[in-house]
């Protein structure tokens, strides 16, 4: 079997979440827990930081990454969906996984597979911790697919568990109110297992308490020996704050100084309560610290958040998908001085759209082009621009979309691309993998 065709077995016989939507998610541990026994329990064996949370987690994941891989570990990267390749999903120290060892993995199980039937991200998981393990790596960093709880990722028992938000996503399988929704990503809190929370809520604070108390690393005060509960806004190390002691970073949207922040808590926390940096003195950590923030892109192989795609005119591309990752985006082109701004955008039909479009900046200088991302689940140019409900354009093909914004921008204007993974794919793809 070779990658293509290994890949349309994946792809045709358990359709991934990222193409067909709710008919792939398939909650709960059981089926996981097989299939991870047949592959050998490798989520036994690994050394990981799982990371869940709405928005932020793969940027979260990619720093915490880039800082271990600096400080001259062995890091296993696990993130999804993908951008361009499948083999984006699972990297170690940045590159990823070979795509004849991809082929290797679905010809080895097949036969089981088709018996048990695991959703597409239930073989990711196996297949990422496999990998993780064979090639021995010190330590893995994990990142939820779904929620938390009953996520297939959860089978493990980290090092080091950390929530970067809750807001509105997957409302169908997660729940209606933020606290519903913190309960399921909660689910990742284990006993023993220290815990950072990224972005503190009066609706989700209590759920994490709660939480952290029935495993044990919260106890009657914050002065208590086992508090092993930190909400990371509250440690005063947020970029914004200019703080001192916070290294400058490569990612550079606004919205990433929540990232950084709980990054940063993060690396704090493992260093203080894991023995993962024991062999290494606080100068080395401190460099560690700055070489993978200052590289974090060029050492993990992150792409799509703020990314400028090229500078003249300024091209930029964003994954923020979701009211809650929208909200910081449009705050960030309000605040672009470009004459014009052409806003290349889509989106799929199971996210927040009208809140949305009500995030969106309007007026003279903002000029959009909605199209349809390449996926079953995209909503129609058409149908975003009557959402939009003002003026602006559909153009179906997203390359039409992007070659008509490139026609129109002069050299001080700026396009921006978003709203849907997919279409960042396709603007990466275009420009980034470029001859």
């Amino acid at each position: 079997m070779n990658y293509s065709e290994a890949i349309h077995y994946l792809y045709s016989s358990r359709p991934p979440f990222h193409i067909v939507g709710a008919a792939a998610y398939k909650p709960g541990l059981e089926t996981t827990l097989r299939l991870m026994a047949h592959v050998g329990n490798p989520h036994e064996q690994l050394r990981a930081v799982h990371v869940a949370g709405t928005n932020g987690k793969g940027s979260t994941c990619h720093l915490i990454a880039a800082v271990l891989q600096a400080a001259g570990l062995k890091v296993g990267l696990f993130t999804s969906p993908h951008l361009v390749s499948l083999t984006e999903r699972i990297r170690i120290n940045g590159v990823p996984m070979p795509e004849n060892e991809v082929a290797a993995f679905v010809e080895r199980n097949k036969a089981f597979l088709d018996e048990l039937q695991p959703s597409f991200f239930e073989t990711m998981t196996a297949m990422a911790f496999e990998w993780f393990v064979q090639q021995k790596v010190d330590i893995a960093v994990v990142e939820v697919g779904l929620g938390g709880r009953l996520d297939s990722t959860n089978v493990l028992t980290p090092l080091l568990s950390v929530i970067t938000n809750i807001g509105f996503d997957h409302t169908e399988f997660l729940g209606n109110t933020l606290a519903q929704i913190a309960r399921e990503k909660a689910g990742i809190i284990k006993p023993s297992v220290p815990c950072v929370i990224g972005e503190t809520h009066p609706q989700t604070m209590n759920v994490f308490l709660a939480r952290a108390r029935e495993c044990g690393i919260l106890g009657d005060g914050p002065e208590t020996t086992n508090c092993r509960i930190w909400y990371a806004d509250q440690c005063g190390y947020m970029r914004s704050r200019r703080l001192r002691e916070a290294p400058e970073c490569e990612l550079k949207g606004n919205y990433q100084d929540h990232n950084i922040q709980t990054a940063y808590v993060a690396l704090q926390v493992l260093r203080n309560y894991s023995t993962v940096f024991k062999d290494l003195n606080p100068q080395v950590f401190k460099s560690a610290l700055a070489e993978g923030f200052a590289h974090v892109c060029s050492l993990t192989g992150l792409h799509g958040r703020w990314e400028t795609l090229q500078e003249k005119p300024l091209i930029i591309c964003d994954t923020g998908h979701n009211s809650h990752g929208i909200q910081y985006v449009a705050r960030q082109l309000k605040e672009m001085t470009n004459p014009n701004i052409y806003i290349v955008f889509g989106m799929v039909n199971d996210k927040d759209t009208d809140v949305v479009m009500r995030l969106l900046p309007n007026g003279g200088k903002y000029h959009y082009i909605f199209t349809r991302p390449n996926t079953q689940r995209a909503r129609s140019a058409e149908e975003m621009l009557s959402l939009w409900g003002k003026e602006g354009m559909a153009i179906t093909d997203p390359s039409e979309a992007i070659s008509y914004a490139l026609a129109h921008a002069t050299q001080e204007d700026a396009i921006f691309i978003g709203g849907s993974n997919y279409l960042v794919g396709d603007a990466i793809s275009r420009f980034a993998y470029k001859d």
